[in-house]
């Protein structure tokens, strides 16, 4: 049996929370949240930086980067939480940057409003805009490859993976802009298009999400942010999904119409959590895929 909702939120807080490691082994896994799958986890490594990119208190990201001289490639990562405040951050996002870095990725983990506290439409689309500005200053800083940019997001932030990378008319979200430069995007169990989704992801969330994050006029908004309207400019996209279930045919079409090589894995029976748990066994099975796409 599902839980409640009541029960949802302080499981999904405990998931969020990267586990502390042994000082004899910093890098050991740990347990986390059997629940939901993720039962082992890594300890967070400090960011070697936190960046601003708002004025607002989760107007910030962490940046991490790996031993040695680079150029690396930059993951640039969105955290999911159903888009509503108080149930996730950037927190819960730290291990699998961790990760990565160790394998020679450097990662941006943005932290953004949602829901309750300034975000939905337009909020947390101008967040998403703005942090994505943090990438080329990144850049001019730091060695990273600028041409190996790739987008992540994990469930509600599969949505500025893929919506970064499109063009925008005057009618959007934050007006008229162009498509952010990037290479390539991973979908980590988050919908291909919000509109046609609704259901399953107000589902997977186990209350009404989406409709509070898009406000009113929902139909012509929901329009406005989908691939068929805007096609995300990618190279390569990749779906990693668990508990939703892949973009239908005619969404993985529009996705691709950008030139976009888009790739499915579904992992059936995993948990929502297990796909971005380093040392978990569904996420190990997926590692070498998403690694091969940022790489």
């Amino acid at each position: 049996m599902r839980p409640t909702v009541a029960l949802l939120l302080p499981l999904l807080l405990a998931a969020c929370s990267p586990a502390t490691a042994p000082e004899e082994a910093p890098a050991a896994v740990q347990p986390n949240n059997a629940t939901y799958g993720t039962d082992a986890n890594l300890a967070a490594s400090k960011p070697d930086a936190i960046l601003r990119y708002a004025d607002h208190p989760r107007g910030f990201a962490e940046l991490r980067l790996p031993e040695g001289d680079g150029p690396f490639p930059l993951a640039v990562i969105y955290h999911g939480g159903c888009w509503k405040t108080g149930i996730a951050s950037q927190a819960y996002m730290a291990p699998l940057a961790t990760r990565w870095q160790q394998l020679g990725i450097a990662t941006l983990n943005v932290d953004y409003r949602e829901v309750g506290d300034g975000g939905g439409w337009p909020g947390s689309f101008a967040d998403w805009a703005a942090s994505a500005k943090l990438i080329d200053e990144v850049a001019a800083k730091y060695p990273i490859d600028r041409a190996r940019v790739t987008l992540v997001g994990h469930s509600a932030g599969a949505l500025p993976a893929q919506w970064l990378a499109s063009a925008q008319g005057a009618d959007r979200p934050v007006g008229k802009r162009t498509a952010l430069e990037a290479r390539a995007a991973i979908v980590l169990d988050g919908p291909g298009d919000v509109g046609a989704e609704q259901p399953a992801f107000d589902a997977l969330c186990q209350f009404s999400a989406v409709a509070p994050f898009i406000g009113d006029e929902a139909p012509r908004r929901l329009a406005a942010i989908s691939p068929s309207a805007a096609e995300p400019q990618l190279a390569q996209l990749l779906f990693v999904q668990a508990k939703l279930p892949a973009p239908s045919a005619a969404t993985q079409a529009a996705l691709a119409h950008g030139g976009a090589r888009v790739t499915v894995r579904e992992n059936a029976g995993a948990s929502h959590f297990a796909i971005i748990t380093p040392g978990n066994p569904v996420y190990e099975a997926n590692e070498a895929a998403m690694l091969a796409v940022i790489k």
